[in-house]
Order: C-alpha cells, then sequence, then structure tokens
C-alpha cells in the first residue's frame, strides 16, 4: 500500500511524499503535495489505478510525440501505399514541426486546440482534419501502451469542411467531352458509364473484359506515389463485376485488337499506365474547356455515373455495386437527393382511398 509521509524543502517549507510499489515490485515516490489530503487522494488513485490494470508510469510519459509518431507510421502495415505516403506527408509537414521533441505526458487539450487553431488560419479545413487524425491515432497507440491515462485530442474543436457539390453531367455533356478528349475518349465514355476510380481503370487487364456478358472485373488497382505506379486492391479490398452498356461494350472490344490477356486495357499513348495527372495535362482539362461544361476531374465523373445510372432506374444498392462503396448507407449520405424522383414514384403508386363526390370518403372508411 502506499503511504504518505512529510518533509521539509530546503527552503522550510512543510510538503508530502507519496511512497509506494510499482506493479512490477519496485519502490518508488511522488512528492510535492502541499497538504496530506491532496497526497492521500493521490495515493489512492494510485493503487486503484494498479489494481485496475491501468498504472502509468511516470517514466512512461516522457518518450517524444516524435518517438510515439515512428513507432506508429511503422505499424501502418494494413494501409495501402498512397494512404501510407500521405501519413508521411501529414507527419512531416503539419504534426512533427509542432510536436517532435514533446513529451506525450506534456500534451494537453489546450494545447492541442491552439496547434489546430494555428493550423487552420493556414491550411484548408480538409487538411487540418487529417492531421487531427493522425495526431489522435498516435494518443491513442499511447493509452494503449499505458503512457497517458486518456486521448486529449478527443474534445478538439474542428474546423468546418463544406463539401463541394457534386457536379453531374447529362449523357449529352459525356459525349461532347469524349469527342473532345482524343485519346482519351474511350477512358471518358468508360469512366462515365461505369463509375470506376481512376486507378481502378488504369490498373484493368485485357482479361478483365468479358464481352459476352459486357462485364468488367475490377480486382486491382494502381496508384502513383513518388513517380512510381504502386499496384494493390480497390479501395474495399474487394473485386466487383461492373456492367457496360452495349454500345460502349463494342467499342471496348474494338479497341482491344490482337492485344494478349495480361496487356493494359487502357494503356498509356507511350505505353504503360496511364497516370491521372499526365491525362489531366495532355488532353482531360483540355477536352473540359473545349466542350464548354463545368469544370470537372477525372474522379468526379463517378457522380456523374451514379447519376445517369439512377435516372436509369437503378436502385441503391445496384449503384453501390457498381461503384464499389462499402456500404448502400454511404451511397445514400452521397447520392440521396438522385433518389428523390424514385420517392415519389412509391408515393403515387401507394393505395389511394375511394373518392366519393370528389371527397375522400373517410367516415366510410373508419366504418
Amino acid at each position: 500500500m502506499a503511504a504518505v509521509s512529510v518533509y521539509t524543502t530546503s527552503s522550510g517549507a512543510r510538503r508530502y511524499r507519496v511512497r509506494y510499489r510499482t506493479p512490477d515490485g519496485r519502490q518508488t515516490d511522488k512528492r510535492g503535495f502541499t497538504t496530506k489530503d491532496a497526497a492521500e487522494k493521490w495515493a489512492n488513485r494510485i493503487e486503484v489505478a494498479k489494481a485496475d490494470g491501468k498504472y502509468i508510469s511516470p517514466s512512461a510519459g516522457r518518450v517524444t510525440v516524435g518517438e510515439l509518431a515512428g513507432q506508429w507510421y511503422e505499424s501502418k502495415i494494413d494501409v495501402k501505399p498512397s494512404s501510407l505516403e500521405r501519413y508521411r506527408q501529414t507527419l512531416e509537414q503539419q504534426i512533427l514541426p509542432t510536436w517532435d521533441r514533446v513529451p506525450v505526458s506534456e500534451v494537453t487539450a489546450r494545447t492541442i486546440q491552439e496547434w489546430i487553431n494555428d493550423l487552420s488560419a493556414r491550411r484548408a479545413p480538409s487538411t487540418v482534419k487529417k492531421a487531427h487524425h493522425a495526431f489522435s491515432m498516435i494518443l491513442d497507440m499511447a493509452v494503449r501502451d499505458l503512457r497517458i491515462a486518456a486521448n486529449p485530442s478527443a474534445s478538439t474543436n474542428l474546423p468546418r469542411r463544406r463539401k463541394p457539390d457534386p457536379v453531374f453531367l447529362t449523357a449529352e455533356q459525356v459525349f461532347a467531352l469524349a469527342d473532345n478528349a482524343g485519346q482519351g475518349e474511350l477512358v471518358v465514355l468508360t469512366l462515365a458509364f461505369t463509375g470506376m476510380r481512376w486507378g481502378e481503370m488504369a490498373a484493368l487487364r485485357v482479361r478483365r473484359w468479358d464481352p459476352v456478358r459486357r462485364r468488367l472485373t475490377v480486382a486491382e488497382s494502381v496508384t502513383d506515389v513518388n513517380g512510381h505506379s504502386v499496384w494493390g486492391t480497390p479501395k474495399t479490398h474487394q473485386s466487383r463485376s461492373i456492367p457496360v452498356p452495349g454500345w460502349l461494350a463494342e467499342r471496348i472490344t474494338a479497341s482491344i485488337g490482337g492485344r494478349s490477356g495480361d496487356d493494359l486495357l487502357f494503356p498509356a499513348p507511350g505505353g504503360g499506365v496511364m497516370r491521372n495527372q499526365n491525362a489531366r495535362r495532355d488532353w482531360f482539362d483540355k477536352a473540359v474547356a473545349q466542350a464548354r461544361i463545368p469544370r470537372i476531374t477525372p474522379h468526379q465523373l463517378r457522380d456523374t455515373a451514379a447519376s445517369l445510372a439512377i435516372s436509369s432506374g437503378a436502385n441503391v444498392k445496384a449503384v453501390q455495386r457498381m461503384l464499389g462503396h462499402a456500404s448502400a448507407a454511404m451511397t445514400l449520405d452521397i447520392y440521396a437527393g438522385l433518389f428523390e424522383d424514385d420517392l415519389n414514384d412509391v408515393a403515387d403508386r401507394m393505395p389511394r382511398p375511394p373518392v366519393v363526390a370528389g371527397v375522400f370518403d373517410l367516415h366510410a372508411r373508419r366504418g
């Protein structure tokens, strides 16, 4: 059990010391309490923490945020290389310049809020939120390792991020964009009518195309990381089969020629993987301007694919599977407004009560 004793400082002040044993049996103490009551309360908390397995060694919190950040980064073996690269940039650009040498035990809710406020004055809300999320995960690891008792980032006030409204092109606008895309015509049509992500499209092999069933199988994705093409699974780590309109299927089949099954279905003009940044520079952004359509990125053609599918009668589960969303709830969160017409159709098909002389005969229904 912890024991409380009194001592006198060099200046003659009366103070109290708590002597106790750590869970591994080592004798240690904490001194400097100005009252016996404060010392006893602290001693009681120590005994309860030891009994509950939540004892925090004073030395455990001396490790710096920089040291913990390195351990956390090395533990991220379950994320894609592109995500790992974004974490590295967040650490180097937003977190470590402020927290590198700070002991984790000295990180407080107030200092975190001050850091967030400073970042918000210089960075976009999305960047600030990513930095806070990464820092919070580092502090979660510190809690799990019993270096701090609780995560001080839990109550941080973050800047609001206004999500831009999605851009939905009409079919006519898609065809206009494709007509001006030159070498990228088939890519534009495929993205706009299948909803694939750029990395999924760029990773497609000829063998992933089934001309009989008119299906594209998305089983891989390729991402550009520091100038290198990194291959992996799709975003949800699951493959999916996407139906293709008949007219587009004919175009895809005709484009294959005599290529082998391992060849890329949509290679770059000079061969190899088609990169988003190069495509935008070489032809996509120019095609957008020439087609005189709303400013749009290749990734935003997914919104158009969803819009075209829903307007053609697709339900939420079909759109979810086509886009590769993790859940139908996620699809509804993004495209709920596009299903309003479907809801109106459902309401219009509901049974109606009998009408007498132009008035609902509710009394008759009540009997």
